[in-house]
């Protein structure tokens, strides 16, 4: 596994090479890194703007990842279908920002946290009804939003 090739295109024997994959990974990691810090800013300010209390349903991680996952949507279809963006649009906005406001892994805490205080119920209502309305939301607004595209190009 150590031998496996970073990219096989590269040989990293040969120091040219290692440079050019180094000028050209770099900007790709400080822009998700910017980006994520911006996106987890955002979490944490709506977590602290609407607090759940323990052992209640958490709606404010809910619907910060319904809404993401709708951003995700539109963003991806204008990206990949409409606009030409710049190289590092992408993964500072969609990996970044969006990836950073997104929080699957406070959402698997929040599960444990219910189901460990006694709330097991409502865990796995929560764990139900974010997949479905995350999944749900990042399908419709995808699909709505190449509609829009193609009636406006119409």
């Amino acid at each position: 596994m150590l031998n496996e090739p970073t990219d096989p295109d590269v040989d990293l024997h040969v120091p040219a090479q290692r440079r050019e994959l180094r000028r050209g990974q770099w900007p790709i990691i400080a822009a998700v890194a910017a980006g994520g810090a911006v996106g987890a800013c955002a979490r944490y300010g709506a977590a602290l703007l609407w607090p759940t209390a323990a052992g209640a349903f958490p709606w404010t991680t809910f619907w910060v990842n319904v809404i993401g996952c709708g951003v995700i949507g539109v963003f991806m279809v204008i990206i990949t279908d409409v606009w030409a963006a710049h190289r590092l649009v992408r993964p500072f906005f969609g990996t970044g920002v969006l990836g950073g406001f997104t929080t699957f892994s406070t959402y698997a805490v929040d599960i444990q946290r219910l189901v460990d205080g006694g709330h097991a119920t409502t865990g796995l209502l929560y764990l139900a009804a974010t997949m479905i309305a995350a999944l749900t939301t990042v399908w419709t607004t995808a699909n709505l939003t190449r509609r829009v595209i193609e009636w406006r190009q119409s």
